[in-house]
């Protein structure tokens, strides 16, 4: 599997960044997002803690849920 990172600058003080399937065309349900953050630099360091939270699953055999899946079994 092969995960990418996006990091979007959506206002002027507010960063977005998800975790998405690289081979994923539409990235509307991510496996991970973190909205609000105060920096470019901020959404980078939340998006590769969670990218390591995520690569140690993948290597651990678990499979991944996207965000629908998880608002579904929640």
């Amino acid at each position: 599997m092969k995960l990418k990172v996006r990091v979007v600058h959506y206002r002027e003080d507010s960063w977005y960044a998800d975790i998405d399937d690289a081979d994923d065309r539409q990235p509307d349900d991510p496996y991970w997002y973190v909205a609000g953050c105060r920096s470019q630099a901020e959404a980078i360091r939340l998006a590769c803690g969670q990218l390591a939270v995520l690569d140690q699953a993948v290597a651990a055999g678990i499979l991944l849920n996207r965000i629908s899946m998880e608002s579904v079994a929640a």
